[in-house]
């Protein structure tokens, strides 16, 4: 069937903590259809409050700010105080409308509410899209540290609405980018070869290129969640990039995909000083990159870096799991030693 005839496409996760079944193409004017005969609550931001409102079914709205500043378990608390006045119950059901920052806020409250109620999801940002909002984990920052307070849970819907990523600024969608040439990296190299080759549609926003970007990605994080939830094996490859990319994130508010993809570079650095992948290859991919208007070099002291990458919550005891890149479309982890990468960024992480 041609692309631009597929109206909607669903993945469907069937784990042991639950069942996800994400939505691409379906559009927020549909929310009702998949919402439960009971109390439901929408969580959104204020911007996303601002633009479409007027497509949320009619159901009590708590706005929360926007940003990373607002990741955290005062906006948690915030979250179940209303759920108190809204008389919610163990029977009730809660959306996250917004990207990645409401999305992972919404799945960890609802999870924690009452031991746990059901939730869904309409995913607004590219980046979520690809990434935030699929596979399950759920969680907010606690102080320096990303995302050190969660749990895994799977949400019961996934609402994947590109017509919304219209209103995303330029910067949110090179974040969106970022993370979908990670999973062309990790697994896909025709992927990769895909958006090489349109990457003007891609820039764009054209609807066939996106659709095919976001179902491709869907497709990809759907298939390794459903082998491993809970990150304990195949799951750990979708971190590429993002120790040092979550280290960046923490000293300069570069945007997620933004840190991400220089934090692929390092990764792709990294594989090629150990003989795992060719510099023609990196070549390409930092080409890729910056085709994209991502970032590629930064001059960072290595201490803040290192630093930084030492908060990573992967980390286990000195060790810590690193993917690297023996291709375009393979990645390897392999455990290595805190000491290694300080190593590597104390000689290596000064790219112009």
């Amino acid at each position: 069937m041609p692309l631009w005839e597929k109206i909607m496409e669903t993945f469907q996760i069937n784990g042991k903590l639950g069942s996800s079944a994400i939505h691409v193409g379906e559009h927020l004017k549909n929310l009702g259809n998949y919402l439960p005969d009971a109390r439901a609550v929408i969580i959104t931001d204020e911007n996303i409050k601002k633009y479409y409102e007027k497509d949320f079914p009619d159901l009590p709205v708590i706005a929360l700010g926007t940003g990373e500043e607002i990741k955290t378990l005062s906006s948690v608390e915030f979250i179940l105080k209303e759920l108190i006045r809204y008389s919610c119950d163990r029977s009730s059901f809660i959306v996250g409308i917004g990207g990645g920052i409401v999305t992972d806020i919404t799945g960890f409250a609802a999870s924690i509410f009452l031991r746990g109620i059901r939730f869904g999801f309409v995913s607004t940002s590219l980046l979520s899209q690809v990434d935030a909002s699929v596979g399950g984990k759920n969680g907010v920052n606690l102080d320096a540290y990303k995302n050190m307070v969660g749990v895994f849970n799977q949400p019961e819907f996934v609402i994947c609405d590109l017509d919304l990523l219209q209103t995303l600024p330029g910067p949110e969608i090179s974040n969106g980018f970022a993370e979908i040439v990670k999973h062309a990296l990790i697994c896909d190299k025709a992927l990769f070869e895909f958006i090489e080759t349109h990457l003007q549609g891609a820039l764009a926003l054209d609807y066939e290129t996106i659709y095919r970007l976001v179902a491709d990605c869907v497709r990809i994080k759907s298939g390794i969640v459903q082998q491993d939830e809970k990150e304990s094996g195949e799951r750990r490859k979708l971190n590429f990039g993002h120790t040092i990319g979550h280290a960046i994130e923490k000293i300069e508010r570069a945007g997620h995909g933004r840190a991400v993809s220089m934090g692929m570079v390092a990764a792709a650095k990294f594989s090629e000083e150990r003989r795992m992948i060719s510099g023609a290859e990196v070549s390409r991919m930092i080409a890729l990159l910056r085709d994209l208007n991502l970032p590629t070099g930064f001059d960072y002291p290595p201490a803040a870096i290192i630093n930084a990458a030492g908060k990573d919550k992967k980390k286990q005891g000195r060790d810590l799991f690193y993917v690297f890149l023996e291709e375009i479309g393979k990645a390897r982890v392999e455990k290595i030693s805190f000491h290694e990468l300080n190593e590597f960024i104390s000689r290596a992480l000064i790219f112009s």
